[in-house]
């Protein structure tokens, strides 16, 4: 198996983890603050939410990092 080809079905994995993660955390938010409405407070993140959060950012890190690796190997 060549790399780009190792590189693409790593960047498919993580594009599909990534909007995973990013739907999980929209689930409970209404439609109101979905569109900038509402959600006058501050709420801090804890516990799952928080594992959630930052795994999102390691992903997003990881995508970024392949997509460039992707572009020097083509």
């Amino acid at each position: 198996m060549q790399m780009s080809n190792v590189i693409i079905i790593l960047q498919i994995i993580i594009s599909v983890s990534l909007s995973t993660l990013i739907i999980l955390q929209s689930k409970g938010v209404g439609l109101g603050r979905a569109w900038g409405g509402g959600g006058g407070f501050y709420k801090s993140r804890r516990g799952v939410e928080k594992i959630i959060f930052n795994l999102t950012i390691v992903l997003a890190a990881l995508f970024l990092i392949t997509s460039i690796l992707s572009l020097l190997y083509t």
